[in-house]
Formats: C-alpha cells, sequence, structure tokens
C-alpha cells in the first residue's frame, strides 16, 4: 500500500541550477547539475519512458529556494515504484483488492433521494465499465454496513494488479487509497476515466453536503491538495503510455 508522504520539519535548500533529462541505461534519468537524482534507497532513478522522466524534471524545476518533497507528488511516486513495489507486489496487489472488497462505489446512501440518484447516475457506468471489461460482478449495498464482494471478483482485481508493471502498479496503489476505490483507481490508469473525473466521483457525498451547508475553508483546502495530486496521476499514467 502506498503510504502518504509526510513532510520533514526541515525542508533542504535548493542544491542545483540546471535539471535535465537524458537517456540511461535502458531507460530515463532525472540529472541535476549533471548528477542523476537518486531514490531515498541509494538507487538510479532509471524512469522506463522520457514522458516520465519530463514529468518528475518538471517538479524538480519548478522547486524555489526550498526542495518541497510534499509538493512533489510523482517524484515520490517513481521512489515507491523503485523502492518499495518490487518487493512488495503481492502485498500491493492484494491492497488493492481489499480496497475492491469495500470499494466506495458500491455502497450508496439511504437518502436522501436526490443523492441516491445522483450516485447510481454517476457510479453505475464507473463500476459496470469495470465488470464488463474484467469480467467480474460487485454488489451494491444501501447504507454503511460491509457487504462482502465475491471472492472471485476479489481474486480478479488481484490478478488485475499483480499484471501491472511496478510504475503502474505504485500508480494504481496510490490510487485506491486516494479515491477508496479500486473501481476508480483502475478505470483512471486504463484512461476510462481523468483524475477530474475520478476524483470527482470519489466525493460525491462530500460536494452533495457542500452543497447543503456550505464549503469549509480547511475541506476545502484539503480537496484542492488531492484534486492536486488526481490530476498528477492521470499524467503519471499518461506518460507510462
Amino acid at each position: 500500500m502506498v503510504q502518504r508522504y509526510k513532510e520533514p520539519v526541515e525542508r533542504p535548500k535548493r542544491f542545483y541550477k540546471l535539471v535535465e533529462v537524458a537517456e540511461a541505461g535502458d531507460g530515463f534519468a532525472v540529472r541535476l547539475d549533471g548528477r542523476e537524482v537518486r531514490t531515498p534507497g541509494g538507487a538510479p532513478m532509471r524512469l522506463p519512458t522520457r514522458a516520465l522522466a519530463q514529468l518528475i524534471a518538471a517538479e524538480w524545476e519548478a522547486q524555489g529556494e526550498f526542495v518541497l518533497m510534499a509538493e512533489m507528488h510523482a517524484t515520490r511516486l517513481a521512489n515507491t515504484a523503485l523502492d518499495s513495489i518490487p518487493a512488495a507486489r503481492e502485498a500491493t496487489a492484494q491492497s488493492v483488492a481489499d480496497y475492491g472488497g469495500s470499494d466506495l462505489t458500491c455502497y450508496f446512501a439511504e437518502g436522501p433521494q436526490g443523492l441516491v440518484e445522483r450516485q447510481e447516475a454517476a457510479w453505475g457506468p464507473a463500476v459496470e465499465r469495470v465488470e464488463r471489461e474484467f469480467a467480474c460482478a460487485f454488489v451494491r449495498a444501501s447504507g454503511i454496513v460491509h457487504q462482502a464482494q465475491p471472492e472471485a471478483t476479489l481474486a480478479r482485481l488481484k490478478a488485475e494488479a499483480l499484471a501491472l508493471d511496478d510504475f503502474r502498479l505504485a500508480g494504481v496503489a496510490f490510487g485506491v487509497s486516494l479515491f477508496g476505490s479500486a473501481v476508480l483507481a483502475f478505470s483512471l490508469a486504463r484512461g476510462w476515466l481523468t483524475g477530474e473525473q475520478a476524483f470527482g466521483l470519489s466525493r460525491l457525498d462530500e460536494a452533495w453536503q457542500e452543497e447543503q451547508w456550505g464549503v469549509d475553508a480547511e475541506a476545502a483546502e484539503r480537496t484542492a491538495r488531492l484534486a492536486e495530486e488526481a490530476q498528477m496521476l492521470e499524467r503519471w499514467f499518461r506518460a507510462l503510455g
């Protein structure tokens, strides 16, 4: 499972001027003043596509006086793909399936009717697309009482996750945590939804409440931050091709 990054109290100052992308081995590297970026585990950050390297290079280029890793979402996800995923593919795929076992898009409100109708109209097509493409079936529920999903469906989700390369698996694992939904994470990875669409579907309930009672400033700030991560995730999958 992808863990959220907590920015350290000490913020390192920017120590480089030139950021560039170059071919390296069988992939691409991001170089800072000619030196390759490395992961926290000490491995060279070798990316599978030039587009992904350029996405990460843009984050390093955008840094100001300090290097704020909390704002470098693609860089952190690449670190996960290289340092953590290879040794934990089975556990990561299982965590994706576990999210599917209590998938947000399968839990409809008991009311009010307007919210239920909105959920059915928005979530229904997303769930049906995954069911059709993955040849599986989800059980829909009303209310918050847990409804177990078929074992065959969970096995299918895990198999689909294991079939991904380390970079795509890291992205899907990040997505299930961000959205609370394997349906939405896979839909974004497959290009069936944009990052904005997937994030919007993940917070239908919150959006409904905001329409009724207004928007809290602190909640709005959190929503904007998570929306930015969802948009990065769309760029991540697109860069992988």
